[in-house]
């Protein structure tokens, strides 16, 4: 996007944006453009799910943490917590720059799928094995095969992005084969020792890395 240059009456340049700042061509099929408060919104929001990019390698060094036996404060839980949270924002904006890609549909699946699995892990945080729920017809000792069902349906929806990642052609697509194979680490990481969930994580910190730097070139810098 060009920039032109002005002279103020200071004769300092003053900087004039074009004024679709960013925003699609049309707006609907009468062929009006967006107007300026539209597409500047359009574009802030751009701008906030690119930095929000930057949570997935933070989450992704907490997992990895994790996986290697987290010690002292906040502990397990709370690392684990954290991890799960900074993913899901991670997630979300990148199905929201996804938004406007030929893969928009899946990238949605995906980040629909990763928050029924998220939902479903937060809900059994802290139960022990043999609890048995009241309000659930599960009986006593079946906890672990939940964690894992709850573990392969986040593993799945991140499996959904990294595909819709792949075949956007909106960033890097080794991008989008990193989380493929980091979703595919993590899931087998329940029921296999170590080092595979540790590989997922660092699998995961290349993939986050690579769309962070990556997505700050979508769109124009301010």
């Amino acid at each position: 996007m060009s920039i032109s240059q002005r002279q103020t009456a200071s004769g300092r340049p003053l900087r004039v944006a074009p004024a679709w700042v960013g925003a699609p061509a049309q707006a609907d099929t009468d062929g009006h453009l967006l107007p300026v408060r539209d597409a500047i919104w359009i574009w802030s929001v751009r701008r906030y799910a690119r930095l929000a990019l930057w949570a997935l390698p933070a989450s992704a060094v907490l997992y990895g943490w994790l996986t290697l036996g987290a010690h002292g404060l906040p502990g397990p839980l709370g690392i684990g917590l954290l991890a799960g949270w900074l993913a899901l924002i991670a997630l979300i904006a990148l199905a929201g720059l996804l938004a406007g890609s030929r893969t928009r549909r899946c990238a949605l699946a995906g980040l629909l799928v990763t928050l029924a699995g998220a939902v479903l892990l937060v809900g059994m945080t802290g139960l022990s094995e043999d609890t048995v729920l009241a309000n659930a017809p599960l009986a006593a000792g079946h906890i672990d095969d939940l964690y894992t069902g709850a573990v392969v349906i986040s593993a799945s929806g991140l499996l959904l992005l990294g595909w819709a990642v792949f075949r956007s052609k909106l960033v890097n697509p080794a991008d989008g084969v990193l989380l493929m194979l980091a979703a595919l680490a993590i899931g087998a990481g329940t029921t296999m020792a170590q080092p595979v969930p540790t590989v997922g994580a660092l699998l995961l910190l290349a993939a986050g890395m690579g769309l962070a730097w990556t997505g700050g070139r979508l769109v124009p810098r301010s």
